[in-house]
């Protein structure tokens, strides 16, 4: 419901291009939340970025 309502305020108030930059970054969130969720670490992270970037 929170992420809903930060939505609803971003495109209010800001416009589309509001409301698309909150939901990319409360996605990225997300996505970083389960991957520490998942016990993984910080190194974990950082190895993942470098093998991607070869």
């Amino acid at each position: 419901m929170i992420a809903g309502m930060a939505l609803a305020f971003a495109g209010c108030f800001g416009g589309f291009g509001a409301f698309l930059l909150v939901a990319a970054l409360g996605g990225l969130g997300w996505m970083v939340g389960q991957w520490f969720d998942g016990g993984r670490g910080v190194q974990d992270l950082r190895e993942a970025y470098e093998r991607s970037r070869r």
